[in-house]
């Protein structure tokens, strides 16, 4: 979960994940660093250590964008050196290893940071297919730079659908977008979704990202690790809903075996758009080893939240679906299968990550303690509207 990382308008300028989709202010919530001096000479030193070619290096233009403190921290500046006699200048953003610790469940036992496992999850793609992310200046693992991990890559300008308000409801995509533009929208993002999923996971050097310890990653194998995740995080809490969906997706296992890079947080506000096409994807801290249509059911249950649970129309032009999984199957040759099954288990990745963004809105003193919004939260109320269950622990945000 991450703020914006690169911005061009008013749509772009939101969070580009699930705190958007919190209605609590969080504007007094625990903030990370947000004093310039303090990241101007250290990017400086880092850059010229890394880069000794580049003389003089200059930071300028620092934009620290307000921050939950419950995600990593981005920070925009600006760059400039000599190198080779010629003045060079550049855009840049740092994503910053939250204080907190990650949302999502570690999935790598090689690789604790979050930040390192964004670092290299991105360069695979870069190295591997032709799916558009930012170009990489570099990774630093040593804390001391600026007080935690991070790393740094190329600003990329772009446009990003908007979760508050909703960009089913108003922004650019309702008020400006023409119909064909909409569905080359959804359409081209589909594809670059089905172009990391034909990576060849094991031929790119992925297995540092295997949790199975066995090197067969599985549906299996992440839904134990989401259990023993959100077992850890309720701390003897009951969460009902949570507890019935996993019954139900052991239960229902399609048992597929098509295992690649799942982007993990796949949906339309992680793309920056040029044209309405991807110009770069974001937002790689869920990244996993699994079979891929989880990524498809991720992207469905977010159209579900952003569509039919808010009762917005769907704009002329802009897929339905069925014509979303017609769609990714052309792209990536493949049938979907279980659709339904996928947008379950999207459903309960998100409501277990709500579990500790809930107890962070709690300790930081945003929501009072009695609330339990780790259980009692929307997220869990369209667990069990997919589930066709009751839900005994109604929605509270």
């Amino acid at each position: 979960m991450s703020e914006r990382i690169q911005r061009e308008s008013s749509d772009s300028n939101t969070s580009s994940d699930h705190e958007n989709e919190v209605p609590p202010d969080l504007s007094s919530a625990p903030k990370f660093h947000t004093d310039r001096s303090h990241y101007g000479p250290a990017f400086e030193q880092w850059i010229t250590t890394r880069y000794p070619n580049r003389i003089g290096a200059s930071i300028t233009n620092i934009d620290i964008p307000v921050s939950t403190g419950f995600s990593n921290e981005t920070v925009f500046f600006d760059a400039s050196w000599t190198e080779e006699g010629t003045e060079c200048s550049e855009k840049f953003v740092a994503r910053i290893e939250p204080g907190g610790g990650a949302l999502f469940p570690a999935q790598s036992d090689h690789c604790g940071v979050s930040v390192e496992v964004q670092y290299r999850a991105m360069d695979t793609v870069r190295r591997n297919c032709d799916a558009p992310v930012p170009e990489l200046l570099g990774y630093e693992s040593d804390p001391a730079i600026i007080g935690q991990p991070f790393f740094v890559m190329g600003f990329t300008e772009g446009r990003v659908p908007a979760d508050q308000p909703r960009y089913s409801e108003e922004g650019f995509l309702v008020d400006e977008a023409t119909p064909a533009e909409r569905h080359r929208m959804v359409a081209t993002g589909l594809q670059t979704m089905a172009e990391i999923h034909a990576i060849d996971w094991r031929t790119a050097g992925l297995e540092w990202l295997d949790t199975s310890g066995t090197g067969q990653p599985s549906t299996r194998v992440q839904l134990d690790l989401y259990r023993s995740s959100t077992t850890r995080e309720l701390a003897g809490r009951d969460h009902p809903v949570l507890s019935e969906a996993f019954d139900w997706l052991v239960a229902n296992d399609p048992q597929d075996d098509r295992v690649g890079l799942s982007w993990g947080d796949s949906r339309l506000g992680n793309i920056l758009w040029q044209d309405y096409r991807p110009a770069a994807v974001l937002d790689w801290e869920a990244c996993a080893l699994s079979p891929t249509e989880a990524d498809v059911g991720w992207w469905l249950m977010f159209d579900r939240m952003s569509f039919d649970d808010v009762g917005a129309a769907r704009m002329e032009g802009f897929p339905t679906r069925e014509e979303m999984i017609t769609l990714y199957e052309q792209a990536s040759g493949r049938e979907v299968r279980a659709p339904h099954y996928w947008e379950v288990f999207g459903a309960m990745r998100f409501c277990a990550i709500f579990i500790g963004l809930g107890d962070r809105m709690t300790n930081s003193g945003l929501l009072p303690p009695e609330m339990n919004p780790a259980v009692h939260n929307m997220v869990t109320q369209a667990l069990a509207d997919l589930l066709g269950i009751d839900n005994p622990t109604p929605s509270v945000i």
